[in-house]
């Protein structure tokens, strides 16, 4: 299943997802969270924008996908070893 979106000698198709997995958790934790007080950066952005995002510059979008940059990485390296899992379950 995951070679039809990439080919067995494609990079992804052979990357270490744990390892991945386990850099982006460390950097979700650290820079997607950073500061820690008095709330997360990223969750005080998210709200800011799901309260409409009145008064939000450039700026404010850049650093919301900066410090959301992580999460994405995680939740894409978790998507693509869940796929690989069911792959090798299907195929055995």
């Amino acid at each position: 299943m995951i070679t039809a979106f990439f080919p067995n000698n494609c990079y992804i198709a052979r990357m270490n997802l744990k390892r991945n997995i386990l850099l982006a958790l460390i950097a979700s934790l650290t820079l997607g969270l950073a500061p820690f007080s008095p709330e997360p950066h990223i969750w005080g952005k998210l709200k800011w924008i799901a309260g409409g995002g009145d008064g939000m510059g450039l700026m404010d979008y850049w650093d919301t996908f900066m410090h959301g940059a992580p999460w994405m990485a995680l939740i894409l390296f978790l998507f693509l070893y869940l796929v690989r899992s069911f792959k090798k379950a299907t195929d055995s």
